[in-house]
């Protein structure tokens, strides 16, 4: 608890200082947390897939990683056991891409919720009102450009073109946007309603680290 205190005492202190490069650097490195758990948790899926007999039913996280293979199946090239289509143990270049896209967005966010703060200001006789028409504003106009802006940088930063964005668009995108808006529009409700504003964007990006796990795994999917 004193470590968990300490550590806001100091971000709010950065913060202050300088807001901006603050949530560039947090956002990075909770951007750099999920990718990381998304390649542990693919690795896992890996590993389950080629064990003899498949997924062990007594192997919890197995079979959950297994449930979302159903929906995002690796192709048969894939499950052969060559040093040749086997990935790295770990992918840094991935890594560095997440990482990057939260630090260049950070700055994006932070305007835009700089932006809600003022045209929608929370009051002690209008509380609620506001705090949903933020929401409104930020599911129906920031949520599908931050996706389009994810998915164009990913494969941009991968080496594709634009056929591979298209392809990326058309695969991918529509699914990514109804899973943001059956999690996100509740998680933005709380968030603009009950914590502060230096606060929103990392409660954002913490929250965000499953969403990221998520869009992870959706994007690389789409790779194979």
């Amino acid at each position: 608890m004193a470590i968990t205190s300490r550590l806001v005492a100091k971000f709010n202190s950065y913060y202050a200082d300088r807001p901006i490069l603050t949530i560039m650097i947090t956002n990075a490195i909770l951007g750099g947390i999920a990718d990381t758990v998304a390649q542990s948790l693919t690795a896992i899926r890996q590993k389950a897939l080629r064990q003899p007999g498949g997924v062990n039913k007594d192997d919890f996280v197995a079979i959950e990683i297994h449930e979302l293979d159903k929906k995002m199946p690796y192709s048969a090239g894939e499950l052969i056991p060559s040093s040749k289509l086997l990935p790295p143990p770990f992918d840094f270049e991935r890594l560095t891409r997440f990482m990057s896209y939260g630090f260049i967005m950070a700055p994006v966010q932070f305007h835009w919720f700089a932006f809600l703060s003022r045209a929608f200001p929370l009051t002690k006789t209008a509380g609620f009102a506001p705090v949903l028409k933020r929401v409104a504003f930020d599911q129906l106009i920031f949520a599908p450009m931050g996706l389009a802006c994810f998915f164009t940088f990913m494969t941009v930063a991968e080496g594709g073109g634009k056929r591979a964005i298209s392809r990326k668009f058309q695969d991918v995108y529509l699914p990514a946007l109804k899973a943001n808006f059956m999690i996100w529009p509740a998680v933005q409700l709380l968030n603009f309603r009950v914590i502060p504003i230096q606060f929103q964007i990392p409660f954002v990006s913490s929250v965000g680290i499953a969403w990221t796990v998520y869009l992870s795994l959706t994007n690389s999917s789409d790779e194979a």
